[in-house]
């Protein structure tokens, strides 16, 4: 019915015409009600009811005109035909289909003229009295098309908004887990940099040292080695942790670690000494040193430190030196490293190491409404400064 509308309504209006051509045969005034075969319908009281029934065919293209012609053909019967057929019926689908398919508004201003006109003009110019029950019947039938079209129109928009709203939020649904997946996907990138960065470093560091002092001092070496295996043994068991994120609800259990925070600070500050880096740190979180950090600010503070100094080992150069300070202030966590290795640790950001290294804790701060700040010091050196919302 939808892919051929036109046969749809072809089939409406043979229909309808096989029922006024029918009804034009019975009385209604018989003993016991209308009765079939009492009365003839006139040549041009057929005709009429041709005309009409051909209009509705272009109902649903034409809607205003349709009404306007089978009202016209309905008008012509009224006060014409005797006995009357029921050309109305035409006028009736046409109204009925205006109503479903306009707004309510025009619905009762076209509604209330028709029923008003097709009544007056049968009570005033047709051949029957004016109370006879053929003229009230056109009076209720018009009426009744056009509040039914209306109540279909109501309900048609009503599914309409319905389905509109749960298409709606099917969207929302899906730009929602569009939108958390992305965000776990940068999360994990974060983590995954962080631990590679920081670890495989350290193993660069260990092992250049293992291979500098091989011959002369073999002690030294298998010490350097060793911190090299224990690096890599770090590394592998983050990066499991971090991976582990990724399985499926079937895959095997991930390991059940705790992410690290600054309850671990002293041994990732111990890897860094480890590979020559001299790190001094003050940790001073005030009164509120018995509450826990929530784990997403330990994280984020751990994440930074270890970010930082491991920029200073790569980038400062010899010689260089490291201090790290994690204090609250009033309802924020303040992490700031300092080297005094000169202005090199800012290659990442200058483009030597093409990392991402300070845009990831840039990304950490941000999430959790704070900021970051990285930069050369004034005197020579570099700092980073974290500020660390807590609530």
């Amino acid at each position: 019915m939808r892919s051929h509308p036109l046969a749809t309504d072809a089939v409406v209006a043979l229909g309808a015409l096989l029922s006024m051509v029918i009804g034009s045969f019975a009385g209604p005034h018989g003993p016991h009600g209308p009765t079939f075969m009492t009365r003839t319908p006139e040549p041009l009281s057929l005709l009429l009811m041709v005309l009409g029934a051909a209009a509705l065919v272009f109902r649903r293209r034409h809607t205003r005109a349709v009404l306007a012609v089978t009202g016209a053909l309905c008008l012509l019967e009224l006060t014409t035909g005797e006995p009357r057929a029921p050309v109305a019926m035409s006028t009736v689908i046409a109204l009925y289909t205006l109503a479903s398919r306009t707004d309510r508004p025009t619905t009762w201003r076209v509604g209330l003229l028709t029923m008003t006109g097709l009544t007056g003009v049968a009570m005033l110019a047709g051949p029957l009295p004016w109370y006879a029950q053929e003229n009230i019947g056109i009076f209720a039938w018009t009426g009744m098309a056009a509040a039914a079209g209306d109540a279909v129109r109501s309900r048609r928009a009503f599914i309409g908004a319905i389905r509109e709203r749960a298409e709606r939020a099917e969207r929302t649904r899906e730009e929602e887990a569009r939108r958390r997946v992305a965000e776990e996907r940068l999360r994990i990138a974060r983590d995954l940099h962080d631990v590679v960065a920081h670890h495989i470093a350290l193993v660069n560091v260990q092992a250049g040292v293992a291979a500098h002092v091989m011959d002369k001092r073999p002690d030294q070496a298998k010490e350097a080695l060793a911190h090299v295996r224990d690096a890599s043994r770090s590394a592998l068991n983050e990066l499991r942790a971090t991976v582990g994120l990724l399985r499926q609800s079937g895959d095997p259990e991930a390991p059940t670690e705790p992410a690290p925070g600054l309850g671990v600070l002293d041994e990732l500050v111990d890897t860094f000494r480890h590979a020559g880096l001299p790190v001094k740190v003050m940790v001073e979180l005030g009164a509120g040193a018995g509450d826990p950090l929530p784990a997403a600010v330990d994280l984020a503070a751990y994440r930074v430190i270890q970010e930082a100094l491991t920029n200073v080992r790569k980038h400062a150069g010899p010689q260089v030196r490291a201090e790290v300070s994690v204090v609250r202030v009033g309802s924020s966590v303040e992490v700031t490293v300092l080297d005094d290795g000169g202005t090199a640790a800012a290659g990442e950001e200058a483009g030597a190491g093409g990392g991402h290294g300070l845009l990831g804790m840039r990304e950490r701060a941000t999430a959790l409404g704070g900021s970051c700040f990285a930069g050369p010091r004034f005197g020579g050196g570099y700092r980073v400064h974290a500020v660390l919302p807590v609530t």
